[in-house]
């Protein structure tokens, strides 16, 4: 689905291109904070440790990697 004019898309590449490489990578860290904030948000507080790493791991990865990779990471991370 597209919900964008060819206009406003035009002038959101202009401003990306226009960004320095500070700018841009603010503007990523920026965006993926408030997507984990919203990922934690909607994880139950009773869920803690590994197993809330775990459950931020496979909102944001889904089935792109491996069970084991998941569970892995989410070890490391507590």
């Amino acid at each position: 689905m597209i919900d964008t004019t060819p206009d406003m898309a035009k002038r959101v590449a202009a401003r990306h291109a226009a960004m320095t490489v500070e700018e841009r990578v603010r503007a990523a860290a920026s965006m993926y904070q408030t997507a984990r904030a919203i990922v934690e948000a909607s994880i139950p507080a009773n869920i803690q440790g590994e197993e809330r790493h775990y459950a931020v791991l496979k909102r944001f990865y889904g089935d792109e990697l491996p069970e084991a990779a998941l569970r892995a990471c989410a070890r490391a991370m507590s």
